[in-house]
């Protein structure tokens, strides 16, 4: 076994090892976080850098073209998906009730979700001028 095949896989363990560690923590903090938002916080941003790193690792381990790009696919995928689903579910929190507005720093969706009285604007078609 050459020594670059010897670092690689070592490398690729390290990165397996700290990207299930990463995943852990966040597993932790879905568990542990009080509201709704933090946790859906900890459920993607550890998790996405977890499988990331999990990936970088298995790929040092494969060396496969077919393995890497299947891989690669797995990761762009992962980036793709796990924020739009933590901003529905998010979202869905908000509009279901489910968030103290009262601890949000700052509420972009309250002038966009209240309904407005539209403007009558200039009375038209009355006959009088």
């Amino acid at each position: 076994m050459s020594a670059w095949v010897q670092i690689s896989d070592t490398l690729g363990a390290v990165l397996v090892f700290a990207g299930a560690a990463i995943c852990l923590l966040g597993v932790v903090g879905m568990l542990k976080l009080p509201d709704v938002l933090s946790r859906s916080h900890a459920a993607t941003k550890p998790q996405t850098l977890g499988l990331l790193l999990v990936l970088a690792g298995v790929a040092l381990r494969l060396r496969s073209g077919m393995d890497l790009a299947t891989l690669g696919l797995i990761g762009f995928f992962q980036l793709m998906t796990g924020p739009v689903a933590a901003h529905l579910v998010a979202r869905s929190a908000y509009r279901t009730g489910q968030i103290e507005h009262a601890e949000l720093l700052r509420d972009d969706l309250d002038e966009q979700l209240t309904e407005r009285a539209p403007d009558p604007g200039p009375e038209r078609g009355t006959g009088q001028k």
